[in-house]
């Protein structure tokens, strides 16, 4: 026979255990329409659809005028071996030619699936050789850091680009430039919009014209949302420029332009040149 008390705690038991399983599943929904505002990732463990890949853009943010060779030494010989170890290839490291808002070191890092990206740190920890490799940076004093602050985004490339693409002058090491852009939009059915344009029509006239596409990315964490980043490439400034000139020529461009579904996309743009590093792999 079962006691008053302990009906009553199973009772208890029982409207606990709902209360939680309501809160796990209102929490995760709640995230995943957060995330739905730009784009619907796939599961943790699996590749996005169409095998998208996610990207990490981080941004070492250095003091004016600071010597960053701890910083580069830590970059070529350590995180990005033990990156590429861990299936993130290529990595791309840059610097920008004429810095809009101080000194920073740019890194691109590639992802197959959030599960790569959110594991990551924990596998680094346990790799020997980088925690070796690393270890001057890695155990730097307080009054001697390797950078000043870290900004970090966290993005899905596009179904255009579903993954960093190489023109030939970046597979061969030689000369080279980038234009990164972010466009940020006034919402996010803008900013959608936006995306939508790019797979419309805009990144394959891009690659048709020469500008070297090597990602195209829709922000789901990080400051300024919404908005997307990309970067595009050329052999040097004045032909990346000319590059530029033919797209905005182009009769596909022209059309998507004109095509009211298209309109207000994007309320702010900021374009940065870069230049690799000699350890990128882009």
């Amino acid at each position: 026979m079962t006691t008053p008390e302990l009906s009553g705690t199973a009772s208890n038991l029982k409207t606990a255990m709902k209360r939680r399983a309501f809160l796990t599943t209102s929490l995760t929904a709640s995230a995943a329409a957060g995330l739905g505002t730009l784009a619907r990732p796939a599961t943790a463990a699996e590749p996005a659809a169409g095998g998208r890949e996610y990207y990490e853009l981080r941004a070492y943010r250095l003091k004016a005028g600071a010597d960053h060779s701890l910083l580069d030494a830590y970059l070529e010989k350590a995180l990005i071996p033990a990156l590429n170890r861990l299936g993130s290839r290529p990595v791309g490291a840059f610097t920008e030619i004429d810095p809009k808002d101080g000194q920073a070191v740019y890194v691109l890092i590639p992802y197959a699936s959030l599960d790569a990206f959110g594991s990551a740190p924990t596998r680094l920890s346990r790799d020997a050789a980088y925690l070796q490799s690393g270890a001057d940076y890695l155990q730097t004093p307080k009054d001697k850091p390797g950078f000043d602050r870290i900004d970090s985004w966290l993005m899905l490339a596009f179904a255009g680009l579903p993954k960093i693409e190489l023109p030939p002058y970046c597979r061969e090491r030689k000369p080279r430039i980038f234009e990164f852009r972010t466009y940020e939009s006034y919402s996010e059915t803008k900013a959608q919009k936006k995306v939508d344009m790019f797979n419309a029509g805009e990144i394959e006239t891009m690659r048709e014209v020469g500008l070297g596409p090597i990602f195209y990315g829709q922000t789901l964490l990080g400051r300024d949302l919404p908005h997307l980043m990309y970067m595009t490439s050329g052999e040097n400034l004045e032909v990346h420029g000319q590059h530029w000139k033919a797209f905005g020529d182009h009769p596909v461009w022209k059309k998507l332009l004109a095509d009211p579904q298209y309109a207000d996309t994007v309320s702010k743009a900021v374009k940065r040149m870069l230049q690799p590093t000699a350890f990128s792999q882009i």
